[in-house]
């Protein structure tokens, strides 16, 4: 078992299919991770009953928190939880983490991960995008996190909505220093 600590928050923007497969993949990845905390805004669970249908979040092996409870163990860097995925990231939150503004668990595990030099993953789900997001963007880049927008791939040949969303997931996931065997690379076969 490896021991790869990270943090999930699924933020309060449209595409939670993203949230789910990346819930899906870290399942079936179960043995290259110790722990995965996750925090779900109330949004991001309104948005999963809406376009999945059900509360499936539930379901996973995960830790999971209260979007207000700090005493959560990545709410500080001793803890030693070494990447955090924001998936989806809506753009108020995005602007949250960008300006240092803690006022929640996640923007704090956020602040966490960043000032502690640790990898920060976001994933927004927006179009297009306004000068206050790209610099929001570009802020969160200067201070060592990773913008890894919700924008698929095409050329593995994926036709379901959940392999095509997968190629971003992949993509998060790799970025993420998990190993995938299973994927689509260019120029290699699976």
């Amino acid at each position: 078992m490896s021991n790869k600590k990270l943090v999930v928050a699924v933020g309060g923007s449209s595409g939670s299919l993203y949230a789910k497969v990346l819930f899906d993949r870290l399942k079936a990845l179960k043995s290259n991770w110790e722990n995965v905390g996750v925090v779900i805004t109330d949004n991001g669970k309104f948005n999963w009953k809406l376009e999945l249908g059900d509360n499936g979040w539930q379901q996973y092996p995960f830790d999971y928190y209260a979007q207000r409870d700090f005493s959560a163990p990545f709410a500080s860097g001793s803890a030693r939880y070494g990447t955090m995925i924001v998936c989806p990231c809506s753009m108020g939150l995005l602007a949250r983490i960008a300006t240092g503004v803690s006022n929640d668990l996640i923007t704090r595990a956020a602040d966490v991960i960043l000032k502690e030099r640790r990898r920060l993953i976001l994933v927004p789900r927006e179009a297009p995008y306004s000068l206050i997001h790209l610099r929001n963007m570009t802020a969160v880049t200067e201070a060592g996190g990773i913008i890894c927008p919700a924008v698929p791939s095409f050329y593995s040949g994926a036709t379901t909505a959940e392999e095509i969303v997968g190629t971003i997931v992949d993509r998060v996931l790799d970025l993420a220093g998990f190993e995938l065997n299973d994927t689509y690379r260019w120029g290699e076969t699976v």
